[in-house]
């Protein structure tokens, strides 16, 4: 089992910046991949960005691309996600999510149904 505890959330003005941790412990050596995703009431889980453990190749959603930046301590066994040029519609409740396999063909880091391990979330609120 892996566990997933995020943090660094909290409240920011348009043009702000934050960053999450996820901190994960357990057996983190079967993790394959890291992401964070967000979710905002009534609106299905969004994937934002995400990172292979082993080499450190990232993705993003285009809709963060240029302003958030997915990163990783391993000696931390944490992953980070530094959020800059923050606007109001990143608001939202941030998870962050590990995977133990690969893609198989044809699928998505995007899909939370990928992923095997969740945690419970940090809310990030940008007003103006």
């Amino acid at each position: 089992q892996v566990q997933l505890v995020e943090s660094g959330g909290g409240s920011v003005q348009t043009g702000g910046s934050l960053r999450l941790s996820c901190a994960a412990s357990g057996y983190t050596s079967v993790t394959y991949r890291m992401a964070w995703f967000r979710q905002t009431p009534g609106e299905e889980r969004e994937g934002v960005a995400s990172i292979l453990t082993r080499d450190g190749g990232t993705d993003y959603a285009d809709s963060v691309k240029g302003r958030f930046t997915i990163s990783q301590d391993n000696a931390k066994k944490t992953v980070y996600l530094q959020m800059n040029s923050l606007k109001a519609e990143d608001t939202a409740m941030y998870y962050c999510a590990a995977s133990r396999l690969p893609l198989l063909s044809g699928g998505s880091w995007r899909s939370g149904n990928y992923y095997n391990y969740w945690g419970q979330g940090t809310q990030v609120t940008v007003s103006s």
